[in-house]
């Protein structure tokens, strides 16, 4: 099955019901496979022609309450959003001037703490998110 085909599926299971809009928006962060801001889905695709910025937003809180989309960024800039994908791990550098995010590229550090974590508690769906906040090279040159 695609992955399009299980978030949609995802989405149904989640009571979400399945709208143009709903699916333009997982299409569309499924299709860049990055952060992106509430702004530059709104202007994705069919979602412009779909709906405006509000519903696009509540769409998104939606999808985050369910588990489909995490919220990114520091609190004072725009956020972003990107899909949580079962299976699919990424952490994420954000820059504290300019608002920047971009995914790091190293196995986290943080994967055998986690799994030592559930072993000794029993917990079980646990999980991380893991952003370091810093200075980008671009605003501290």
């Amino acid at each position: 099955m695609s992955l399009h085909k299980d978030l949609l599926e995802k989405a149904k299971n989640s009571g979400l019901r399945r709208t143009k809009a709903l699916e333009a928006i997982l299409t569309c962060l499924a299709e860049h496979n990055r952060p992106m801001t509430l702004s530059e889905l709104t202007s994705c695709g069919h979602l412009a022609e779909q709906c405006d910025k509000a519903t696009v937003f509540r769409l998104l809180q939606r999808l985050s309450d369910k588990g489909m989309v995490r919220r990114l960024g520091f609190h004072e800039r725009a956020a972003y959003f990107t899909l949580l994908v079962p299976g699919v791990h990424r952490d994420y550098l954000i820059c504290t001037d300019c608002g920047s995010i971009e995914a790091i590229e190293a196995p986290c550090p943080v994967h055998k703490l986690e799994e030592e974590i559930r072993r000794e508690t029993g917990f079980v769906g646990l999980y991380h998110e893991l952003e370091f906040f810093g200075c980008c090279p671009s605003c501290a040159g």
